[in-house]
């Protein structure tokens, strides 16, 4: 969480309210930000929802646009694609470490995940325990410098909506590309986790620059010879 010197815990609340909205997609690139709406919706004073609008303003998600004010700000195709290269690089770098100095017991615990993300296909559930998979594996990395970047690339990625899981056969793929990753990092291949790991994120890109060329008004922008 991105927090400045003036937060508050009721400021950090309602910008952990807005991030999950981004994230299961109930505020979406273009949507306004009124501070009196919000202030109603998550049952809290302005004040606090003005700093959450702060919070996401510094990370990048939201942009003040002329005579409409704060609004989730949409990426063009080619932010798409930069977001996705850096996510590649850096979550192949953690599976690369997490193959050096992951204990034996959370690789055990990572593959506990992967088998209960395979039995929940594509539910709700899912969604979650995806992420804390890819949080498990980026603890196993042991390089907090390394949490930082992604944990930072992760906020600037909501703004694209919900996970790629939701998309059809997604899920079941993406538990196959992480058994992959796993089976590298249990025989301590560095190498080969990171590119497994590298796969398996542009496998995610494809299907979600497909998705979003669907929809055209979820966040993504062309332009000149992306139209």
């Amino acid at each position: 969480m991105t927090n400045t010197d003036d937060s508050t815990p009721q400021g950090n609340a309602a910008y952990s309210r807005l991030l999950t909205e981004l994230r299961e997609g109930r505020l979406n690139p273009g949507d306004r930000l009124r501070e009196t709406d919000l202030a109603e919706r998550l049952g809290m004073s302005r004040t606090p929802v003005r700093e959450a609008i702060r919070q996401l303003e510094a990370d990048g998600i939201v942009t003040h646009l002329p005579r409409q004010g704060a609004s989730i700000r949409a990426l063009d195709y080619a932010e798409v694609m930069e977001l996705y290269e850096m996510r590649a690089v850096l979550e192949g770098t953690a599976a690369r470490l997490a193959a050096r100095a992951a204990s034996d017991i959370e690789i055990e615990e990572l593959a506990d995940m992967n088998r209960q993300l395979a039995a929940l296909g594509s539910a709700p559930e899912a969604f979650v325990l995806n992420r804390q998979f890819h949080a498990a594996l980026l603890d196993a990395a042991k390089n907090r410098f390394l949490a930082r970047s992604i944990h930072a690339l992760q906020k600037a990625l909501l703004i694209l909506g919900p996970t790629t899981l939701t998309e059809p056969d997604r899920a079941t793929k993406a538990v196959e590309e992480h058994a992959e990753i796993l089976a590298a990092i249990t025989a301590r291949d560095g190498n080969a986790a990171e590119v497994a790991m590298r796969t398996h994120i542009e496998a995610a890109q494809r299907v979600r620059v497909r998705a979003l060329r669907a929809r055209p008004d979820q966040g993504l922008k062309y332009d000149g010879d992306f139209l």
